[in-house]
């Protein structure tokens, strides 16, 4: 079989979406591919700052990993911004949304939340509430976003910064985005 003959879903036989079953492992197995050419177009994204959003992913990832982070916090750190290319305005709910299957609630939460805390740093000057991530002060992952921000992502734009290179991580982020979605083992909250 080339492909299904059904015009709509509900008409599709048994074989049809075992066929399609099949094609679907496939695409998900590439997962990790297309979220690394995801990340490399980072490297031709929104200009301005000293580095790249590409080298700004790198960076707050090596940094997590010197600071000691675990697997899951480290690609969260790589990919938390792979959302600015599609969706700007919403990139940390993005980012999110692809790490969500595979990782704890926490990191889950923190880089959801990501945006909205950074604006601690910058929202005075652009006239935005600097103030926003205190809505959440009585989170349990309050803490744990504020410190992926202060340390990863925020001080990630250093052009003398000495990161390390993607070949790096992608064992990492392969690992992560290769577990079966949604194991209950895995994203238990506490």
């Amino acid at each position: 079989m080339q492909q299904v003959q059904f015009t709509q879903m509900k008409d599709g036989t048994y074989e049809e979406y075992q066929f399609l079953h099949g094609l679907e492992a496939q695409y998900i197995a590439g997962t990790p591919d297309r979220i690394i050419a995801a990340l490399r177009r980072l490297d031709d994204g929104l200009a301005g700052y000293q580095v790249s959003r590409f080298e700004h992913s790198i960076q707050s990832a090596t940094r997590a990993e010197a600071d000691g982070a675990d697997l899951e916090m480290i690609v969260a750190a790589l990919i938390h911004d792979v959302g600015d290319e599609l969706a700007p305005e919403n990139h940390s709910q993005l980012a999110a949304a692809m790490i969500r299957p595979y990782v704890r609630a926490e990191v889950t939460w923190v880089v959801n939340m990501h945006g909205v805390f950074q604006q601690v740093y910058y929202g005075h000057h652009v006239g935005i509430d600097q103030h926003a991530r205190e809505a959440y002060r009585d989170h349990p992952w309050f803490e744990s976003c504020a410190t992926f921000c202060e340390r990863w992502d925020q001080a990630s734009f250093d052009p003398d910064y000495p990161s390390k290179p993607l070949e790096h991580f992608e064992p990492m982020l392969r690992e992560v985005f290769s577990r079966p979605p949604f194991d209950p083992a895995v994203l238990q909250e506490s």
